[in-house]
């Protein structure tokens, strides 16, 4: 399966309608002719219409994924911590994972049946979404991107169905960063960039994988206008290449 660095959601809130596009990508950031933002709508991408994906992205993580052994095996191979990982140390106990209780076993009467062990009975029973408050995908994103990981599979793994209209910007914007980050600076600068704190250092950085000469193109145009910014090269003063979408 060939990864589309630009298979995101932008079209999928094109006019703020929810309905999918066989191209997802519309654009790479705010751009619209009126200079204005309206009903949530920040030219081409809508805020509004994107945040309930993006919950369900949330959801998916903290109630399913991380609890599933790949995601916490793919977790400790890029030494990042998941949430209920950092909750660990919480003096909060009331938010970890806690014992179900279930029903005892059906036994005919007069029959013997040794008593079953304790642990038997008991299941986890994961915390949702509301025990941990918020939880930011954004480190999760950066860190697979960072690693060479961020395919659709493992993507789609962590984050669940929605995760192309509810990561998908960010996680198309952060290989952007990415590009950015490896043309402004060497490999030492880069990497400590990508580290957290002591304990969860990104073990290693890896080139973007299944890139495409679109997605080039648009990171050049971008950094092209970045480099007129640092110059003053604003509103009027701008090249006519990066005056079209300057333009808010």
């Amino acid at each position: 399966m060939d990864f589309n660095p630009h298979a995101s959601s932008y079209s999928y809130f094109n006019n703020g309608n929810a309905s999918g596009s066989s191209s997802h990508r519309q654009s790479s950031g705010p751009s619209s002719s009126s200079g204005r933002e309206t009903d949530g709508a920040f030219g081409g991408f809508d805020v509004i219409a994107w945040y309930p994906k993006h919950q369900s992205c949330q959801r998916y993580f903290v109630e399913v994924a991380q609890h599933s052994y790949p995601c916490q095996a793919l977790a400790a191979f890029i030494n990042i911590k998941l949430p209920f990982q950092r909750m660990a140390g919480s003096s909060n106990l009331s938010t970890g994972p806690t014992p179900v209780r279930l029903p005892p076993p059906f036994r005919p009467h007069g029959a013997f049946h040794p008593p079953p062990h304790p642990l038997a009975q008991t299941q986890p029973h994961h915390p949702t979404m509301s025990s941990y408050g918020w939880v930011s995908l954004y480190p999760y994103i950066r860190r697979l991107v960072a690693t060479g990981l961020d395919a659709p599979a493992i993507l789609h793994g962590w984050f669940g169905d929605d995760w192309e209209c509810g990561v998908g910007p960010q996680h198309e914007q952060e290989r952007r960063n990415f590009l950015f980050m490896a043309k402004s600076g060497g490999w030492a600068t880069v990497k400590q960039d990508y580290d957290m704190v002591a304990d969860e250092c990104i073990p290693y950085i890896q080139p973007l994988r299944k890139i495409c000469e679109g997605e080039l193109e648009g990171a050049e145009e971008t950094w092209s206008g970045w480099l007129a910014m640092e110059d003053w090269m604003l509103g009027k003063r701008a090249p006519l290449t990066a005056r079209r979408g300057s333009e808010l």
